[in-house]
């Protein structure tokens, strides 16, 4: 029993399966750089998947509270934040090398749909560096705070998505689930703290 329950502890186990997406994007473009447009849209899109996966976990624990699977889930979250990360990355060198010039970058750098899209990866640096537990020691309330930014990361992303795009139906399909799921925490929050502070003093 043991050896079957091994490989989905492990988090090497772990770490191969989030970065087998990015094995055959990488094998395409060694093999034929003129498709380096289309590898910049899937891996874009991993990171968005990654990041939604990430967030849309403390709200599923909150609606399923006894789900086996939603708590094996929520002790690799912040794999799933990195990994989110690293497929920005992978995007943005996509991009980089699609464009070809910094004057090509630069040209286009205030369109809504690229600026968006930077300041979504600046944020995402601090909460990759940061997601171990010596940086959740060191900063204690602080940590919490920093990690917040993601929403700030998501929505950006849902613009970037969009604009460069010119579709919102894919980013929606994304994204609307995050938002109900999100939605449904708020009210749960916002529920709680009602009761408590209107219940009878003892």
């Amino acid at each position: 029993m043991k050896l079957i329950k091994f490989p989905t502890q492990s988090p090497y186990f772990f770490w191969a399966v989030l970065i087998l997406p990015s094995v055959p994007m990488l094998a395409s473009f060694v093999s034929d750089r003129s498709n380096v447009d289309q590898l910049l849209h899937s891996s874009g899109e991993f990171a968005a998947r990654f990041m939604i996966i990430a967030m849309v976990l403390s709200p599923l624990k909150l609606l399923l509270p006894k789900a086996r699977w939603v708590q094996w889930l929520m002790r690799r979250r912040r794999y799933f934040g990195v990994a989110a990360f690293g497929y920005a990355v992978l995007h943005t060198v996509f991009y980089l090398i699609d464009m070809g010039t910094l004057q090509f970058v630069l040209d286009e750098f205030w369109a809504l749909g690229i600026w968006t899209g930077w300041v979504a990866l600046i944020i995402f640096v601090p909460l990759a560096l940061t997601s171990n537990n010596a940086s959740q020691r060191w900063l204690l309330s602080r940590w919490k705070t920093l990690q917040r930014l993601v929403y700030l990361a998501a929505v950006l992303t849902l613009v970037h998505w969009i604009f460069v795009h010119n579709n919102l139906g894919p980013a929606l399909i994304h994204f609307v689930p995050l938002a109900v799921l999100e939605a449904y925490r708020v009210w749960r929050i916002f529920t709680n703290a009602r009761r408590r502070s209107t219940a009878p003093l003892r």
